[in-house]
């Protein structure tokens, strides 16, 4: 059996290493982007949201179907978040 021995705790790593930037958030049922403006336990806040409904190719600038909400934040619960990363 292989034993992890040392654990590290690196403040301001994963979702909180994004405050400030563009992401994307890859959820269970959809895939929102903005511009992520606060971090908890239990949530993530974005500013000027969209929903995703169609990538296109992933190698393209643009998203073939984004259209924005229409509300100026969205309040999205980490628990359903899948995966994240910098937006376009």
């Amino acid at each position: 059996m292989k034993v992890l021995k040392t654990v590290q705790e690196i403040d301001g790593e994963g979702l909180e290493s994004l405050l400030g930037e563009s992401v994307l958030l890859m959820c269970s049922s959809y895939f929102y982007t903005g511009t992520l403006v606060g971090v908890n336990d239990t949530c993530v806040k974005i500013e000027n949201p969209s929903i995703v409904y169609d990538t296109g190719v992933w190698g393209a600038d643009n998203w073939s179907d984004v259209q924005r909400m229409h509300v100026d934040e969205l309040y999205v619960q980490v628990a359903s978040i899948e995966s994240f990363c910098r937006g376009r």
